[in-house]
């Protein structure tokens, strides 16, 4: 992954906003999405929301470990704060492919998102308290404009991708099917 070069912020914003913009919108939309599947009742509304989330949670994630992250521990050199955002990473990805491969058919599908949004919660706090990762990356010399920009980029490209992935990927099925499947798989009927 390339480093990022710091150097002093020009003071001026892109249209766009900086780096920590970026993801702070990316925050709030994902919370947002979190609270109206706390409020659905309808099982293709929750799958709606639900696969929403996992993707933008995706490319966060994404453009957080291929560009923000590198930039934060290269201009701070702060190991703790960033080795947790990773490890916190890590976790949700797993979830994540979980509710993915599932449907709110599935007795835990609401408790694995329920516990998703727990986890974003946190993250979240981490990176945006006093202190936290975004504070200080504020501090350092990062050019949070020029960071806002590539990951902007990155996240379009992203998207575009993942738009170009759905064409392909079937809805998923029904309880039954996933267990036809299953036993296919072990070779019962």
């Amino acid at each position: 992954m390339a480093r990022v070069k710091a150097k002093a912020r020009s003071g001026k914003k892109s249209p766009k906003g900086d780096a920590i913009a970026l993801l702070k919108a990316d925050h709030r939309q994902v919370e947002d999405w979190f609270e109206q599947f706390e409020k659905a009742r309808d099982e293709q509304r929750k799958h709606t929301l639900a696969t929403k989330i996992c993707k933008a949670l995706r490319v966060h994630t994404m453009i957080e470990e291929e560009i923000f992250y590198p930039a934060f521990l290269d201009a701070t050199e702060d190991k703790e704060i960033h080795h947790e955002a990773e490890i916190e990473h890590a976790g949700a990805k797993k979830l994540i492919a979980q509710i993915e491969e599932s449907a709110p058919d599935d007795d835990y599908y609401d408790a694995k998102v329920t516990v998703l949004s727990e986890m974003i919660k946190h993250h979240v706090k981490e990176e945006e308290r006093p202190g936290g990762m975004f504070a200080e990356a504020r501090k350092s010399e990062m050019d949070l404009d020029s960071l806002g920009a590539q990951m902007a980029a990155r996240k379009a490209e992203l998207e575009e991708e993942s738009t170009d992935d759905d064409d392909m990927t079937p809805p998923p099925g029904s309880r039954k099917e996933r267990g036809h499947v299953g036993r296919l798989m072990r070779g019962t009927k």
